[in-house]
């Protein structure tokens, strides 16, 4: 499998959302329609890390669309350090942009999906960290199957937009595919209380999950830096890849 890179401007209420596309293909066979997932980055955006992560989702076989959730505040192409300075500023973004764009962006994301002549009308969702929120969201979408969220932050709190007022989880019943749940028990943004109420809301909800907890940091998915596990990511990896190959 291989893989070809483009980008598009996607529009949305807020303006145009730089949108990175990664299409895969089979040497000496004709091209074929396949599933589209949304990949939603940590709070850095589209780092080196998250573009190898939409490589390796691409090369199972997915054609991957890795979005800019801070496009109306940030210049197309941003992407914030993994320092002090990128993390405040992204850890504010996060905090000034109304759900309501959030899940403006999503659908709109979705929707180039659907569109792409590569996709083949099956949709499903996967985010990290900040990412891995918005992918929750995004599987309030009734299009989207299948979602993988790796330790997603501020999802127990519901504390993500403006006013910090998400409540996600009260909108669990909302979610018709399913869901993968993954988290690293060493994770200080989401502790065991936080890990327990969103597992309690979402079998309250009646939602269809499958739930994983590793002996792992936050961020043990990004391949570089010290909290990167490499056999716990080829184990979750596996894991979503396993989701998907079944919902999608």
């Amino acid at each position: 499998m291989t893989v070809t890179d483009s980008v598009a401007d996607i529009a949305t209420p807020t303006g145009p959302m730089r949108t990175y596309f990664y299409t895969p293909h089979e040497p000496g066979r004709p091209p074929t329609a396949r599933a589209g997932l949304v990949l939603y980055s940590e709070i850095f955006q589209q780092t080196p890390p998250v573009r190898r992560l939409a490589l390796q989702f691409a090369s199972l076989g997915y054609l991957v669309a890795v979005p800019e959730v801070y496009h109306a505040h940030e210049p197309a192409g941003c992407v914030l350090g993994y320092d002090d300075a990128g993390k405040n500023r992204g850890n504010a973004l996060k905090q000034i942009i109304p759900m309501a764009e959030f899940d403006a962006d999503a659908r709109a994301v979705v929707d180039a999906l659907l569109a792409h002549r590569a996709c083949n009308g099956s949709v499903g969702a996967v985010g990290i960290c900040l990412g891995g929120h918005l992918a929750f969201r995004a599987a309030l979408l009734p299009e989207v199957r299948a979602t993988a969220c790796f330790y997603p932050t501020d999802l127990h709190t519901g504390t993500l937009g403006k006013g910090g007022g998400a409540d996600s989880l009260a909108h669990a019943i909302e979610i018709s595919g399913e869901l993968l749940m993954v988290f690293g028990r060493q994770d200080p943004h989401v502790p065991s209380a936080g890990r327990r109420a969103i597992y309690d809301a979402l079998e309250s909800a009646g939602t269809w999950f499958t739930w994983h907890e590793f002996n792992a940091a936050h961020a043990f998915l990004r391949d570089e830096g010290e909290r990167y596990d490499p056999s716990t990511a080829r184990l979750a990896i596996g894991l979503a890849a396993d989701l998907f190959r079944r919902a999608l």
